[in-house]
């Protein structure tokens, strides 16, 4: 089960580039989960990225609001 604040991050990720914003122990969370992945850019930098199953869970809550 995730929590809140692990629930808004999983939104900030998929609505925003800006990672700035982000929890690390939230963003582990939802690594750990497979909600998530990371993919390294161009720059060397890693940007976190809504994983097939991690859109399944946004639908699911988008349906129940």
């Amino acid at each position: 089960m995730l929590s809140p604040h692990e629930m808004a991050t999983l939104m900030l990720i998929k609505d925003t580039s800006d990672e700035t914003e982000l929890d690390r122990a939230d963003l582990d969370a939802l690594l750990e989960h497979q909600f998530v992945s990371l993919e390294r850019l161009d720059s060397g930098r890693q940007h976190p990225c809504i994983t097939a199953r991690g859109g399944a869970l946004l639908n699911a809550i988008a349906r129940i609001r």
